[in-house]
């Protein structure tokens, strides 16, 4: 896959510089924000579409619903954590709300398939919301529910479970499309993200 080569390239790099290091979990930030966690894929594009979003902050690549303790990268993309590659999102409940964080979320994946994203496979590709609340888990509910009496979709893959410890990922992760434009362009482009997202929900 072009990102999975991309990547190997960047570990190498990392792994000659600094050395890659597990990161330990951390807690959502306290103060007038709250977070929201979200798989759709390659977190790179998932961060990228999120923070174009306003009133949200800021957004972290991470990994999230599999049962290793302070996974990596090369562990989490070889399918044998549990964990999926996930997005903690940081927003200003006053400027955006939870329920349309999701509605903005459902608009920018392909919720019609198992176990992928565009040209992404496997279970650490896998869409989810994650919720850390009740509050959160009957909006998520009802927006699946919603979108299935809508009859848009026959059936709606993406999992919606509770929130258990976000790890945040390698620091060469973050940002990613900022710090490596040309790269994540290629790579976005070339995975058929944008296209596939058309097809699945429209123009708007």
């Amino acid at each position: 896959m072009i990102r999975r080569l991309m990547t190997s390239v960047l570990l190498a790099l990392a792994a000659i510089g600094a050395g890659v290091m597990a990161a330990e979990p951390t807690t959502a930030k306290a103060g007038n924000t709250l977070t929201a966690i979200f798989a759709g894929g390659c977190f790179w594009c998932v961060e990228a579409d999120f923070e174009k979003l306003p009133g949200v902050i800021g957004a972290e690549s991470g990994y999230t619903a599999g049962k290793r303790l302070n996974p990596t990268y090369e562990q989490v993309s070889s399918g044998s954590t549990g964990h999926t590659e996930a997005v903690r999102v940081t927003y200003d409940p006053a400027r955006v709300s939870y329920e349309k964080l999701v509605d903005y979320f459902w608009r920018h994946i392909d919720p019609t398939v198992k176990d992928k994203q565009f040209c992404d496979t496997g279970s650490q590709y896998r869409s989810g919301i994650y919720w850390q609340n009740e509050s959160e888990r009957k909006i998520a509910e009802s927006s699946r529910e919603a979108l299935l009496a809508s009859g848009k979709f026959k059936e709606i893959y993406t999992e919606i479970i509770a929130a258990t410890t976000f790890y945040p990922a390698e620091d060469y992760h973050q940002d990613y499309y900022k710090k490596n434009p040309i790269r994540y362009t290629y790579y976005r482009n070339g995975c058929g993200r944008d296209e596939r997202v058309r097809q699945v929900w429209g123009s708007k």
